[in-house]
């Protein structure tokens, strides 16, 4: 597997910007689906309180997509698609990653404070995962 800086390497993946809005009130960012999201957003998830050394994710998805985004602290995630792998950091409320469907993503190194929001393609579908990595690695070197 080549190992990547550049998280478009691999198939799909994209860093995301927010639209951000900064006056004497604070801060605003925001993205909308379809647009800063390149799909309809179909269930929102957030993450939170992961204890020292544990590690979240370590799965793909069939047909789901998703973007991520910290909103606060940080946290790095892998990504691959079994050709190309790449590690990215977050940690800006403004910056987010796009994983696309059939790519394996595994978060970890999260800050003490690191709070996290996933917007998803479709609703919960626990048949739509793949916890192995030997088989998604089998399934996408041939």
């Amino acid at each position: 597997m080549k190992k990547t800086d550049n998280v478009e390497d691999v198939r799909g993946c994209k860093l995301l910007k927010a639209d951000k809005f900064i006056d004497d009130r604070g801060n605003l960012c925001f993205v909308e689906g379809n647009d800063g999201i390149p799909f309809s957003i179909q269930r929102i998830f957030w993450i939170y309180g992961v204890p020292p050394g544990k590690s979240r994710g370590g799965h793909s998805h069939s047909t789901c997509s998703e973007a991520i985004f910290p909103l606060k602290g940080h946290f790095d995630i892998r990504v691959t698609d079994g050709i190309n792998e790449a590690l990215v950091h977050l940690d800006s409320p403004d910056k987010g990653i796009l994983i696309p469907n059939d790519v394996w993503c595994d978060l970890h190194n999260f800050s003490e404070d690191c709070i996290l929001v996933v917007a998803a393609s479709q609703h919960y579908n626990v048949e739509g995962y793949c916890h192995n990595y030997n088989e998604f690695m089998e399934k996408h070197q041939k």
